[in-house]
């Protein structure tokens, strides 16, 4: 790894560049996760042991404040790189120097006599007394005060000077090892903390997350605090390092501060979710307590509580004096030792044990630690409790010296009492769990003594049955643990989140008592791991075969369907079959017109072991215009109902339908244009008839059936200007390529002569027959209703009504592609049903012109005049009114002329009944027998005596209130009211009528 790990930045309320502020509890997690099914990896953990392989690493940790002391990074290479400056003497665990190795060391006096502020202090020809070069797998570093945090200006700055830590990292890259790489870093201010690897190790860290939490000046500025990083060996066991320089002081208030600062590390440290090699998310952003191994070391200024300075001094001076074996002792720095030298007091007396020996180092230390606050807090349950563990403390405490000296104690005015400040902690994921389960079983314990006084026992009043107990206190004889001087130790046994196994191993703990450059001594650890690292390839591999496996089991499991488009039945001719592409995997209706209904059979079979229940879902494309499962001009119909509604289902599938394994069931997909708005898009390409239906599957995979099928252009939804351009033969003709700027052929559009003359003919044959038939009690068609043929009165049986479309459509066919009507018609249609089959597409025609045949224009101008003379209660004779309407209209020829011819035909229809409706010479009426008047209700005194003419009238209202929808166009406001809309459609009435009328009234 070259570069640095992205770190996980905390926001603060105050400044979110400050570093170590509170997170903001109002910003969003830090990524989005995402976890594998439960079943994967159960399955993937089930065979970790293929793809696993044990691999051993040494890590050493060391810590060490510097003081924020010049030059001291020229020592970090000699002590922490090369295991050099350990007085062996008073080292510690582990420790026990090169045989020889002293006869060739450089002396005290002579180290401390060199002693200079830009050179390394260690001593001259000294020999590693710790593992360090390539022993060491991974090497990690926490320095404390790299930086003068004692400065107003360096607690307050903004942001961390990296200019410091880059000579730090010069001096440890000058000492490692050719190959070591570096993991990570983080600082904050005078907090410090870096990690190289060796090139076996460094391969296998992944995951690598850097954070720092502030608790110094007002909480959160990083004078105080701590830097972590989280990283992921071999993708299962996971290490946190943690760097911290807690609150210093000796009284009461400065130990409760160092358990806050402790507190709000252990709560505001957050990490970057893993990600596996697969690319998984394994976890949200973790904190501490969730890896496998931890190590908290650095500065935690952990005091001797309730000891004199000058007591311990004088007591430690006893074993700091003879030091140096080339001179004549140490000085003591206690004022008054009260203590012979150590060699005067060894000269009389028998060897022993060092730990039974009252004059030992060993039983002097022993002494001292249970006034340790560390151990103390630790034992009381209030900090560091939780799992956290210590190796053996043998060693001189590491604070506080004068700097340039080996073993003399604070020699200044404060005079302050040596202490263990500096340490190395580590907690395994195995000693956190047996807390978690201890602090469990205490706080059932608490609730059922709570229950147990709230029913009224008095559990102290009660001798003989209950006793005093507390967990903390009782059953624990020893004030911290103590170690036999031949012991050794065992590794630790721990089970991974994983389930894999690891092992852990405390080989050296000791201090680094001969460097000098600081009045704190480095103390450094090195421990022996043993993990389960997964190896990409093989982890790879097998997830593959996991996933086939649970693939097959779950497609075994799901339900299961086919979808199968019968290409054979539906079509209605052979000009279909030829028109449809056998090899479309969807369904292909082929061409399309308006109003004819085209079919085809899809079959849904159950392909699965279990029940498969499916329904149609709405379409993936948003349709706002057109909502659903299906588009507006299909249908979809089932041989078999639907599912009964007993139980909910999702939102966007429609009805339901379940079939057994093997089970079959069959759908009729129909197609049918009947909008005009949807044959105005089709003609003018904005709109095509593709589409995908979607068939949703519960617990399935959802079926996609693409649709698809191709438009025959249309003469509806037109202008009459394009209209008039077509010549013989149709749109179908030209393909619907229409030119905008082109000769005009008809006066009128072709397709208004051809329905109005086909119209006016067929009216007089009806007539003529029903006047042949009448004597047989026939009714006349116009009997019943005054706006026949163009207002249907009668209701038709549904078989009739299937066939009445099927000449529709043939009509609408016979309009586009300039052929007789007469072929659309079924021989045995009656004439009377023939006219009102064509009335219905004339006036589906003009209703479908996208001008219409009085435009928006027009119309304003009519209606401004109407409304004059309205308001100044204007009449004009009906010839001139006629005039000043065909002035407006002239001024649009096409549309003039096409308004006129219908007019004229309107008036020959009506003509050609009123005449029918006379009665012969020889039968006289003697009262006005008039037609039903199903668009307006007419008042009868409104009505001429004369019948010819009532019936007349009647008609003239008929057909001027169903044409004025048909021939008007006008702006209309979504607001406008139902009255105003009212009177203006009167108005287009009166405007026919004035054209209809012939003045017989």
């Amino acid at each position: 790894m070259s570069t640095k790990a992205p770190s996980v930045r905390s926001t603060g309320y105050l400044d979110a560049q400050i570093p170590g502020a509170f997170p903001d509890a109002r910003s969003p997690s830090i990524a989005s996760i995402t976890t594998h099914q439960t079943s994967l990896s159960q399955a993937l953990y089930d065979r970790r042991a293929e793809y696993t392989r044990p691999r051993n690493v040494r890590i050493k940790v060391g810590t060490w404040n510097t003081g924020s002391q010049k030059g001291t990074e020229q020592d970090v290479g000699a002590w922490f790189v090369k295991g050099k400056g350990v007085e062996e003497a008073m080292a510690g665990l582990g420790v026990s120097g090169p045989e020889g190795s002293a006869d060739h060391r450089e002396g005290v006096q002579a180290q401390e006599a060199r002693h200079a502020r830009f050179a390394p202090t260690v001593p001259h020809h000294d020999s590693a007394s710790v593992p360090g070069g390539e022993e060491i797998g991974m090497y990690v570093l926490g320095l404390q005060e790299i930086v003068d945090i004692t400065s107003a200006t360096e607690a307050l700055r903004p942001y961390t000077d990296p200019s410091v830590a880059k000579k730090w990292k010069a001096s440890l890259e000058a000492a490692l090892p050719k190959g070591y790489q570096f993991v990570a870093e983080q600082q904050l201010i005078g907090l410090w903390l870096v990690i190289y690897a060796s090139p076996e190790i460094s391969p296998q860290i992944k995951n690598v997350s850097t954070t720092s939490v502030g608790t110094g000046l007002m909480g959160y500025m990083g004078n105080k605090g701590a830097v972590t990083t989280r990283i992921v060996l071999g993708e299962t066991t996971r290490l946190v390092f943690i760097n911290s320089h807690l609150a210093a002081g000796a009284d009461k208030a400065s130990l409760d501060r160092r358990i806050w600062d402790t507190a709000q590390i252990n709560s505001r440290t957050r990490f970057d979710p893993i990600v596996d090699s697969l690319g998984s998310s394994q976890t949200q952003g973790e904190g501490l307590g969730d890896e496998e191994f931890a190590f908290w070391f650095g500065d935690l200024n952990f005091r001797l509580e309730g000891m004199d300075g000058d007591d311990v001094r004088r007591l430690l001076t006893i074993h700091t004096k003879d030091l140096d074996h080339d001179g004549e002792g140490r000085p003591s720095t206690s004022g008054d030792s009260g203590y012979g030298s150590k060699a005067s007091l060894e000269e009389d007396r028998m060897p022993v044990p060092p730990e039974l020996d009252p004059a030992s180092l060993q039983t002097t230390i022993a002494s001292l630690l249970p006034h340790d606050e560390l151990h103390q807090q630790m034992k009381k349950g209030i900090a560091f409790h939780d799992g956290w563990e210590e190796g053996p403390v043998r060693f001189l405490p590491s604070y506080k010296y004068d700097i340039g000296k080996v073993g003399v104690f604070d020699s200044s005015e404060k005079r302050r009492c040596p202490s263990w400040c500096d340490r190395i902690l580590y907690r395994t994921r195995a000693s956190k769990q047996r807390y978690d389960e201890k602090a469990k079983e205490k706080e059932a314990a608490n609730k059922k003594d709570q229950e147990m006084r709230a029913k009224g026992m008095d559990l102290a009043g009660d001798e003989d049955i209950l006793f005093d107990y507390d967990p903390d206190t009782d059953g624990d004889n020893t004030a911290f643990e103590e170690y036999e001087e031949d012991e050794v130790p065992e590794p630790e046994q721990v089970t991974t989140k994983d389930g894999l196994s690891d092992e852990i191993l405390l080989e050296y703990y000791t201090t680094h008592m001969r460097v000098l450059s600081s009045d704190h001594k480095p103390l450094d650890a090195v421990f022996s791991l043993k993990y389960d690292a997964v190896v990409p390839d093989l982890k790879t591999a097998i997830h593959g075969e996991v996933v086939r496996e649970l693939d097959r089991q779950e497609n075994e499991g799901r339900p299961s369907i086919a979808v199968v488009v019968d290409r054979a039945t539906g079509h209605s001719s052979s000009e279909d079959q030829d028109k449809t592409d056998s090899t479309y995997e969807g369904v292909d209706f082929g061409d399309v017109k308006y109003a004819k209904s085209k079919k085809r059979a899809i079959t849904i079979a159950n392909t699965g072991r279990v029940p498969a229940t499916f329904g149609f879902a709405d379409r993936p494309v948003d349709h706002e215009q057109d909502p659903g499962p299906f588009p507006s001009w299909l249908s979809v119909t089932f041989d078999r109902e639907a599912d009964k509604p007993d139980r909910p289902k999702p939102d966007d599938v429609h009805e339901r339908y379940t079939l057994e394994p093997a089970g079959v069931i069959n759908a009729e997909l129909k197609l049918k244009i009947e909008s005009v708005s949807t044959v105005r898009d089709l003609n003018d390409s904005a709109n095509t008839l593709d589409e995908v239906l979607v068939i949703r599957v519960e617990n399935g995979r959802d079926h996609f059936l693409p649709l698809r099928a191709h438009w025959l252009p249309s003469t509806l939804a037109r202008t009459v200007d394009k209209l008039v351009k077509i010549p013989e033969g149709g749109i179908r003709k030209l393909q619907n390529q229409i030119p905008d700027r082109g000769e005009v052929k008809w006066s009128v559009p072709r397709e208004i002569f051809r329905l109005t003359e086909a119209i006016e003919d067929m009216t007089e044959r009806t007539l003529a027959e029903w006047d042949m038939t009448k004597g047989e009690g026939e009714k006349a068609p116009f009997k019943d209703n005054a706006g026949w043929p163009f207002v249907k009165s009668h209701k038709i049986s549904k078989g009739a009504k299937i066939h009445r479309e099927e000449e529709l459509a043939g009509l609408y066919d016979a309009l586009d592609c300039d052929t007789p009507f007469t072929a659309a018609f079924d021989p045995e249609t009656r004439t009377k049903e023939r006219v009102e089959l064509l009335a219905e597409v004339l006036l589906t025609f003009l209703s479908s012109l996208t001008d219409g045949i009085i435009t928006k224009s027009l119309w304003e101008k009519l209606e401004e005049g109407l409304v004059t003379r309205e308001r100044s209660k204007q009449t004009l004779a009906p010839d001139d009114e006629k005039m000043w309407a065909l002035e407006i209209l002239a001024t649009a020829p096409s549309h003039n002329a096409s308004f006129l011819l219908l007019l004229s035909f309107l008036q020959n229809i009506t003509n050609q009944i009123t005449d029918a409706s006379k009665p012969k010479p020889e039968t006289p009426r003697t009262s006005v027998d008039l037609p039903a008047s199903p668009e307006v209700k007419v008042r009868r005194r409104t009505l001429s005596k004369v019948p010819e003419v009532a019936i007349r009238q009647l008609i003239t209202r008929n057909y001027a209130v169903v044409f004025a929808d048909a021939l008007f166009r006008s702006k209309e406001e979504a607001r406008t009211k139902e009255k105003d809309r009212a009177v203006r459609k009167e108005r287009m009435v009166r405007v026919i009528e004035l054209f209809l009328d012939t003045g017989d009234d």
